[in-house]
């Protein structure tokens, strides 16, 4: 409910310290778990801290130690590391930065991430249910106007672009990329579904809508969201959950970002990392759509990033004596 059109970081943080300290008082928690790395997560957790109550950090100690990359995530992760008291990291690299930052080892947990398990339960609800998988199917029709099953049947690549840093020329160069491989590869799709926010829309549509076999569709919520992965041939994004979720569907990816706090994927061989290099994006995107060993040793490499059972894990650790 702090939404507001044109809203900054400003914005965005002090409404939701302001916000929470209500919730904070009505409920009194014993503990407060902030997730990853988002101006939401370090806001509530400055919050909790005011208040003097643990903060538990689940996808805790991801660095690229650039504060400016991803901007502003890396900032708020460390922020949040210097306010928690327990510390769930997804792999032992990130427990390992933890520990370079003199956070005790007894207060580090690795645990894998939770994106892991959300992804198994929305796979294994889709495939379980036939009539959510007609659900899922009905939100996609009105996206794709009636043409659904040629486009999940056909080749296709999946888009999510929405980081800050790469506002303005970033986005103007990967809309070209996209366009370069949307008129050469004619037997290929791209789907987009686009962040609301207008630095994200405005070059997004100015160049790209209406162009063949291009679908500008709108935000989707998370089951239809997989329904897509699951059939993609692989991702271009500049996420950083994509990057853990895709691998685990045999999906590569080609994070558009120069610099990744999930080093882990790029030395397992799942993402490979190409930047807003328009030149660069064209070229690994048609390796990936070309070359079936490539594709094949991206799609085949191992997901670090855990087993679907973190949750499980998070909830061992607090309720040890």
């Amino acid at each position: 409910n702090i939404m507001r059109a044109d809203q900054d970081l400003y914005d965005i943080t002090s409404r939701i310290l302001l916000a929470i300290r209500n919730v904070l008082s009505d409920f009194r928690p014993d503990a407060v778990l902030v997730h990853g790395d988002t101006t939401t997560a370090l806001s509530a957790a400055l919050a909790a801290f005011y208040r003097q109550i643990p903060v538990a950090h689940v996808e805790a100690g991801l660095r690229t130690n650039d504060i400016y990359s991803p901007w502003p995530e890396e900032i708020n992760r460390q922020l949040v590391s210097r306010i928690a008291s327990f510390h769930f990291a997804p792999t032992g690299a990130a427990k390992n930065n933890l520990l370079a930052e003199s956070v005790a080892e007894d207060r580090i947990f690795v645990t894998g991430n939770t994106v892991v398990d959300a992804l198994l339960m929305a796979v294994g609800k889709i495939k379980s249910s036939p009539e959510l998988t007609l659900q899922v199917k009905s939100v996609l029709q009105e996206c794709f106007a009636g043409d659904i099953d040629r486009v999940l049947t056909s080749k296709y690549i999946l888009v999510t672009g929405h980081r800050r840093e790469n506002f303005g020329e970033g986005f103007i160069r990967i809309c070209k990329a996209l366009k370069e491989i949307a008129v050469n590869q004619p037997d290929v799709r791209i789907i987009y579904p686009v962040h609301l926010n207008p630095n994200v829309q405005k070059p997004v549509f100015e160049m790209l809508d209406g162009m063949d076999r291009v679908y500008l569709i709108r935000p989707l919520s998370y089951l239809p969201f997989i329904y897509l992965l699951q059939h993609a041939h692989f991702v271009l994004t500049d996420s950083g959950g994509i990057q853990e979720e895709a691998p685990g569907l045999g999906k590569p990816v080609l994070v558009m970002r120069d610099t990744t706090e999930r080093p882990e994927a790029v030395s397992a061989g799942t993402v490979k990392l190409v930047g807003t290099d328009n030149e660069l994006i064209v070229r690994e995107s048609l390796r990936l759509l070309t070359d079936t060993e490539v594709y094949a040793r991206m799609a085949n490499a191992h997901n670090p990033y855990g087993d679907g059972h973190a949750s499980a894990r998070i909830v061992e650790a607090f309720m040890r004596p």
